[in-house]
């Protein structure tokens, strides 16, 4: 009997557990928000791309006192652009979404990492941050907002300034994290992956 009820108690237990992690996995908001893409632009540039090349040191020769004859050795950080739309988690008996299924993400983390492993942040690779962003994703529309994807301090700090008046070439995948909440306020998280490449690449 005691061997029976002890059972029936990790049977109980495991099912708890898997019922949690649906939760936290799933959150409790009946949408998706969705990324449809997730493009970046070197900080001299207004150029998009899947893969962002980023230049750790700009050459600007002109505006202000910069000229061929004297450049100017520049810093830029590098922007990044995310394209969203929502999707509902049920698509059987839906009802029609309202207002209160919009969500608006108000913030943002970045992480960097490389295949080889090789991953200690100010080290192999730079610094992960933090970043604020708000925008509103509507109802059976997209919505797309701009926001920093590698900051001006990253490029003064290792790895990333040694790479100045080097051939080296750092290649990391950067995760982008986005958190909002819906209107009726739970919770919701969406991620994209994006390849960078950090050098000192040639200037126009």
């Amino acid at each position: 009997m005691r061997n029976a009820i002890r059972i029936f108690g990790l049977i109980a237990f495991v099912a708890a557990s898997v019922s949690c992690g649906d939760v936290a996995r799933d959150g409790r908001s009946p949408v998706f928000l969705v990324i449809d893409s997730l493009t970046a632009a070197p900080g001299a540039s207004t150029t998009f791309g899947t893969i962002l090349f980023s230049d750790v040191q700009t050459i600007v020769t002109t505006g202000g006192t910069c000229t061929p004859a004297t450049p100017c050795p520049t810093l830029f950080a590098d922007n990044g652009r995310a394209a969203f739309r929502i999707e509902p988690k049920n698509t059987v008996g839906l009802a029609t979404p309202t207002t209160n299924n919009e969500v608006t993400v108000t913030r943002y983390h970045v992480t960097y990492r490389r295949a080889d492993g090789r991953n200690t942040p100010g080290v192999d690779v730079p610094y992960g941050f933090d970043g604020a962003v708000t925008v509103t994703v509507p109802i059976g529309a997209g919505a797309t907002v701009g926001f920093e994807l590698v900051r001006h301090t990253a490029k003064e700090e290792s790895p990333l300034v040694q790479l100045i008046g080097s051939r080296t070439i750092i290649t990391t995948l950067a995760e982008v994290t986005f958190y909002g909440k819906d209107r009726v306020g739970n919770d919701i998280t969406v991620s994209g992956t994006i390849q960078i490449d950090f050098g000192n690449f040639g200037d126009a």
